[in-house]
């Protein structure tokens, strides 16, 4: 407990000094977020709209947009902000919220894509029993577990890095994430690591295994069909796949960053991988759906068509 520091606020370390080009990138990140909430807003009023897209595939590619603008919401303002001063400091409550936030639409991205997996695998494995077990009471009971159980196990985690007395107020990131705070304890943070471990199991890679194991069947069933069969499978999983691998990708980029020594990598380099994880996914997300899936590609180009005369 020796050199303990009692500090009101966190200092955002990561960003760099980079002189008029701050301006630049203000405006960059200014037109991305306004393009996340556009694009993720379109697909939700689409879904929402259409009769036809009332259907549990579609629910969930809402769920999807809606917690890409939960996430972004949590990221974007506060980034804007320190993108244009001088000075990173951020309030200990503005910080947990912070990490709150930006955890739950992690763990939130992963249980919306593990049962979105589960709505494939019914169609394409059980197609004639798809309706009978894809109700509406399933589809909301799937999506309250989704929404709440990764929000209690992170009040759970976040609570016990809130009451850990802190040697040093200094973040290695260009936002607030829990184990920066958790290396600062000034006592050890067994019991932390331990609940971080099972949390990120339960949270995590349950989810991740789940989505390839529903995949693995789908292909088995898929492997002595016909070619159209195929085709048809790989047009309404294929958004799934794309989706699921990107956030895989930008999330084991996060992950790995945060055990990495952060002085041997180029600061640019660093500022970018932390960031895909919380940019990528709600950019790609409604390309990948608006594009791919002919239904809403069709009713989005209506709407915008219409706003637009």
């Amino acid at each position: 407990m020796e050199n303990t520091t009692v500090s009101f606020y966190f200092n955002l370390t990561m960003f760099m000094k980079i002189g008029y080009y701050h301006y630049a990138a203000f405006v960059f990140c200014l037109l991305l977020y306004s393009f996340i909430v556009f694009a993720n807003l379109v697909i939700i009023l689409v879904i929402l709209q259409e009769k036809t897209l009332h259907e549990p595939m579609y629910v969930f590619i809402a769920f999807l947009s809606f917690n890409s603008l939960y996430g972004s919401t949590g990221f974007f303002p506060r980034f804007l902000m320190d993108l244009l001063s001088d000075t990173h400091l951020i309030s200990r409550p503005a910080c947990f919220t912070q990490i709150y936030v930006i955890y739950t639409y992690a763990s939130y991205e992963l249980t919306i894509l593990g049962i979105m997996a589960y709505d494939r695998y019914v169609a394409v494995c059980h197609p004639l029993h798809y309706h009978r077990k894809m109700t509406h009471k399933t589809v909301f009971s799937l999506a309250a577990v989704a929404w709440v159980f990764p929000g209690f196990v992170l009040t759970a985690c976040i609570s016990l890095s809130a009451r850990l007395p802190l040697c040093g107020n200094e973040i290695q990131k260009v936002f607030c994430a829990n184990w920066n705070v958790v290396k600062l304890s000034c006592v050890t943070t067994a019991v932390n690591n331990i609940v971080g471990m099972l949390l990120s199991t339960a949270t995590v890679f349950l989810p991740l295994f789940y989505v390839l194991y529903t995949y693995l069947r789908i292909v088995v069933v898929c492997w002595k069909k016909s070619a159209e069969f195929k085709r048809k499978v790989l047009q309404s999983c294929l958004p799934h796949i794309v989706s699921f691998v990107i956030y895989s990708i930008t999330g084991f980029c996060d992950i790995a960053l945060s055990r990495y020594n952060l002085e041997e990598i180029n600061p640019f380099v660093a500022i970018i991988l932390s960031l895909e994880f919380v940019v990528i996914p709600p950019v790609l997300n409604p390309l990948v759906y608006g594009l791919k899936l002919p239904e809403i590609r069709k009713h989005s180009l209506r709407i915008l068509s219409r706003h637009k005369k």
